[in-house]
């Protein structure tokens, strides 16, 4: 049984993305928003920075969004047809919420950036978990939008803040299904000394 929230053991043992792509409502309510969210920021955290914040994207959010995305496209990629900022223009409207994590790194006298950046995918890990614990389907993806510097900036970051994902949140149109997994066992080695 995948997502098998039993015990905190089985939740991670049978943790599946939900895709974006067959996510319909409902979404989650303000009550789990809020959950998610508590839960997410109980990561490490060298330095106690809270080097990430969030945006959500809901309601009719998404699809206004979803305007600036397309205009974007198609300043990017003047040569694609209809059909392809279409797709750009409903990228968040395939679940009923997208919540994006900003990685705030920066400069730091004792805390590296990439401590920083690390710190906000778990944050990222986190939101999935405690997602599926809620029952939701979740999947973590990043996108174009999360690369381009004017996306960024309709998304209001500031230099240097990053996203460090986009998680697409709602209820699974399908069962899930897993994927192969790797084993861990051959990705392990043991140092000993020379």
């Amino acid at each position: 049984m995948l997502n098998d929230t039993s015990s905190v053991l089985n939740l991670l043992r049978t943790r599946k993305s939900a895709s974006a792509k067959a996510m319909t409502e409902p979404g989650p309510s303000p009550a789990q928003i809020a959950e998610i969210l508590n839960l997410a920021v109980r990561v490490p955290d060298h330095g106690k920075l809270a080097p990430w914040r969030f945006i959500l994207w809901e309601g009719e959010a998404r699809a206004a969004f979803g305007e600036v995305m397309r205009a974007r496209w198609q300043a990017l990629h003047p040569d694609h047809g209809a059909e392809t900022l279409d797709a750009m223009r409903a990228l968040f409207l395939r679940a009923p919420a997208v919540l994006g994590v900003v990685s705030t790194a920066a400069d730091h006298p004792k805390i590296p950036v990439w401590e920083q950046q690390l710190s906000a995918g778990a944050v990222c890990m986190n939101i999935l978990t405690a997602a599926t614990a809620l029952g939701l389907g979740c999947q973590w993806n990043s996108d174009w939008v999360a690369y381009d510097a004017e996306m960024a900036r309709a998304m209001g970051l500031s230099p240097p803040e990053r996203i460090a994902g986009l998680i697409y949140l709602g209820t699974p149109a399908s069962p899930l299904e897993d994927r192969p997994r790797p084993d861990a066992g051959a990705l392990l080695t043991r140092w000993s000394a020379p």
